[in-house]
């Protein structure tokens, strides 16, 4: 999963009515096929994601 600064993360709920959490990617760390994303989600604060299969990249328009 490519993701690259700018890009927009959305992680859906993992059961049934769990909300989604939406943000923005401000630094990518690492390389290869398992970077760790430094994200800014849409309440204010700053999380480091692996991105697993719950979790989605919008690329930067």
């Amino acid at each position: 999963m490519q993701a690259s600064v700018g890009d927009r993360v959305i992680i859906h709920g993992r059961i049934v009515g769990a909300a989604e959490r939406a943000g923005e990617v401000i630094e990518v760390r690492g390389g290869g096929d398992t970077p760790l994303l430094v994200v800014r989600f849409d309440d204010g604060h700053e999380a480091i994601l692996s991105p697993g299969s719950d979790c989605e990249i919008r690329h930067e328009s």
